[in-house]
């Protein structure tokens, strides 16, 4: 597999999901960085700097929203994907208030289209 210059920052509570997902990037050839709470994300995201975030909303210590706004306000640019089973409207719109990003809901979508949104977003397909 060819490798890809891109590091990722997956941010999934969900050990054996994170674990499907880290494996899958891996393979794909992305640079694959993991945390486990938003608190954790945060840390990760200063010390990575990684080019796109792959994380779920609903987050021990710190939901991915309130994550993302503190890695926004620390200047890291990284692009930002949500993955989640909320269908609240609440939170996908305070999530876009963020800007540059998109919101996917983990039942409604396959592993190999989560990578293919991962890739487009990193203008790579």
């Amino acid at each position: 597999m060819e490798k890809i210059d891109k590091k990722i920052l997956i941010v999934e509570d969900d050990a054996d999901f994170l674990s499907i997902l880290q494996i899958k990037f891996t393979s794909e050839g992305f640079s694959v960085v993991t945390a486990e709470n938003g608190e954790d994300g945060v840390s990760v995201a200063e010390k990575e700097k990684p080019d796109l975030i792959l994380s779920d909303v609903l987050l021990p210590q710190m939901n991915g929203i309130e994550m993302a706004e503190k890695i926004k306000k620390s200047g890291n640019g990284a692009l930002i994907v949500f993955l989640t089973n909320i269908k609240d409207t609440e939170h996908i719109n305070s999530a876009r208030k963020l800007g540059n990003l998109d919101y996917l809901i983990k039942s409604d979508i396959r592993i190999s289209d989560i990578v293919d949104k991962v890739k487009a977003k990193l203008g790579l397909k």
